[in-house]
């Protein structure tokens, strides 16, 4: 046989193994990816069978709840809503989600449990919003001379059916709300008619640009632990197991 023949079988031979090799390097990694986020991510086995207790029972557990347009000593923020504060801020509920918010849950049927202002501040909501407002604070009670933004979504049945008060329609633009102002009611809106949400408000405290405007509140990144703005463990990476209410410590 050619030389050339044998030596080009070789190298073909060489280069199948260093392909194989870095197949199962990459699926290795890609395993060790997929197990990190899934162990990181995963719902926290004691609040999520506290949520599915309190589900079964809203009643019974009528002091796992907080209460609107109340606060927890000090704390800046008034509660936006009523109800049981089941996935916290950086929870998830998927490999590699990460939950850039609260969802309160109101133990009632859409439309019916209100969603106040939890602080002073301009309310703008888009004309294509069907279910959110998000309000700017100039001013962050925490760190004076820093913009944020408060964010309310879920505000309408599962056909996008708005429960935001008229005095809020599509289309408006920083119009001043004192806290404690009644801005709509939980709905169970996902954007999909067939995958509607259970009811509640989802809120979240989202980072300004530095020139105006909010940043996407979908990242993460975008947004801010809202444990100090309602002296409350609301941090999933620190609370594994406290159902937050006032007095409770993670």
């Amino acid at each position: 046989m050619d030389r050339s023949v044998v030596h080009d079988w070789g190298a073909r031979l060489m280069a199948l193994k260093y392909i194989k090799f870095f197949l199962i390097a990459l699926f290795a990694g890609l395993l060790l990816v997929i197990g990190y986020y899934m162990v990181r991510s995963a719902f926290r086995p004691m609040r999520f069978l506290h949520f599915v207790e309190w589900r079964r029972d809203p009643e019974g557990h009528a002091d796992w709840t907080v209460e609107a347009n109340t606060s927890c000593g000090d704390a800046p923020f008034l509660f936006p809503t009523n109800g049981y504060i089941g996935f916290l801020w950086d929870d998830s509920f998927r490999p590699g989600h990460r939950h850039a918010g609260l969802d309160i849950f109101g133990g009632t049927e859409p439309g019916i449990t209100p969603v106040y202002a939890a602080f002073d501040g301009y309310l703008t909501r888009k004309a294509d919003w069907k279910s959110s407002i998000i309000i700017r604070i100039p001013n962050d009670p925490l760190n004076p001379g820093t913009q944020i933004w408060t964010y309310y979504t879920h505000m309408a049945d599962q056909e996008g059916n708005s429960f935001i008060v008229d005095q809020f329609p599509p289309g408006t633009e920083a119009m001043f709300v004192p806290a404690g102002t009644l801005l709509g009611y939980q709905g169970n809106y996902s954007g999909d008619v067939n995958n509607p949400t259970g009811v509640h408000l989802h809120f979240s405290v989202v980072k300004d640009d530095g020139s105006g405007v909010f940043l996407n509140e979908l990242q993460i990144r975008n947004t801010i632990d809202p444990s100090p703005y309602f002296n409350l463990p609301l941090n999933a990476n620190t609370n594994k197991n406290v159902v937050p209410v006032c007095g409770q410590t993670d």
